[in-house]
């Protein structure tokens, strides 16, 4: 019985949270966090776009909570926005927005729309990126692509530090899916290893002096 609850719980908790990325828009929302109170549920919506979300004097924001009682008989919902500062580090807003591109523009120029995230995401200063997209791209069969750069951990656990997303973009010729990889810059790798500067320093004096010896002692045997 107590599995059977807690499918049921998560089925609920799906359906909740994909209602609402639909219902605000594609590309808008980054995940939806469902905590339980005492009080009641509490619905943490992140988002780069809070203001869109929340509306003029707090409408929309109202609107949607009065849906969500209506519609999932939830009593007394509170929602909460978290606003992303930097959306280019958040990989399902990116595959989002790919997504949304492709949908525009056709996936006829789906490689200068990955290669412009691509440098986008490395610009924000992410550690490392990598970009896989599925489906009729360009022709009548499908094909995977993969666009990469930086550093990425896909083994160990450190990849779990590694923010994954997909989305899907319907388009003419087909569905193509989408995902993206980030490693951000605020992530600590137990792997990494730093260098000192007077160390790096000292090692091309040595380095210097050495090839300096070597010039010197040619010269002699010239003579």
């Amino acid at each position: 019985m107590e599995e059977r609850n807690l499918v049921k719980l998560k089925k609920e908790e799906f359906t909740i949270k994909e209602f609402i990325k639909n219902y605000v828009g594609k590309g808008k929302v980054s995940k939806v966090k469902i905590e339980y109170t005492p009080i009641g549920k509490k619905i943490i919506i992140s988002t780069h776009k809070p203001g869109l979300v929340i509306g003029r004097g707090g409408v929309k924001i109202e609107e949607l909570t009065q849906i969500l009682k209506n519609k999932f008989n939830l009593e007394n919902p509170h929602i909460e926005i978290d606003e992303i500062k930097i959306p280019e580090l958040d990989a399902q807003l990116m595959a989002d927005e790919i997504a949304l591109t492709l949908e525009r523009f056709g996936p006829l120029k789906f490689k200068v729309t990955a290669y412009r995230t691509l440098q986008k995401i490395i610009k924000a200063g992410a550690l490392g990126v990598e970009i896989r997209l599925g489906g009729k791209l360009p022709g009548a069969r499908a094909k995977s692509w993969r666009f990469a750069q930086g550093y990425l951990k896909k083994t160990g656990d450190s990849a779990k530090l590694v923010d994954r997303a997909q989305s899907i973009s319907q388009t003419k010729p087909g569905t193509v899916g989408v995902k993206v990889s980030i490693l951000s810059p605020d992530v600590i790798l137990k792997d990494k290893i730093k260098i000192d500067d007077r160390l790096i320093n000292k090692l091309k004096e040595n380095s210097n002096m050495e090839k300096e010896k070597v010039i010197k002692t040619k010269k002699k045997i010239k003579k």
